[in-house]
């Protein structure tokens, strides 16, 4: 059995790996469920980036866009289509690995459009409002 420590978003983990023969059985490890958790992520990426990118194609060439960090849900939507923002200002609530995280303008301007809402599972990179 081998140990490694692994490091996700900043938090270390201690993981024991075993390696098994072709006809052996898995163990059973309280452990084991933290890998596949992170491959779901990867994989499922491409698609939610790419479907909200057609609900605002011209706002997004117009603006910058406000991404989100990390996946996670959105527990709340701070700002309205026509706010006023200024840099670092709290635009929306993201909740990811039962942490809520503020998700802040990077830059000053008008809130050109939201395209997500509260209750709404995100992935890392979608595209949640554009500022102008």
């Amino acid at each position: 059995m081998k140990r490694y420590s692994i490091t996700v978003n900043g938090k270390a983990y201690d993981v024991a790996v075993e390696e098994l023969g072709a006809g052996s059985p898995a163990p059973v490890s309280t452990q084991v469920p933290a890998a596949p958790a992170a491959a779901p992520v990867q994989t499922s990426a491409p698609a939610p980036a790419a479907a909200p990118a057609p609900s605002a194609p011209a706002a997004v060439a117009d603006g910058t866009k406000i991404t989100a960090p990390m996946p996670g849900t959105i527990l709340d939507v701070k700002v309205a289509v026509g706010d006023t923002v200024k840099f670092g200002q709290a635009l929306f609530v993201l909740e990811a690995m039962k942490m809520e995280n503020d998700i802040s303008s990077t830059c000053d301007g008008t809130v050109l459009s939201i395209n997500t809402t509260k209750g709404t599972s995100v992935e890392t990179g979608a595209v949640l409002a554009v500022i102008g």
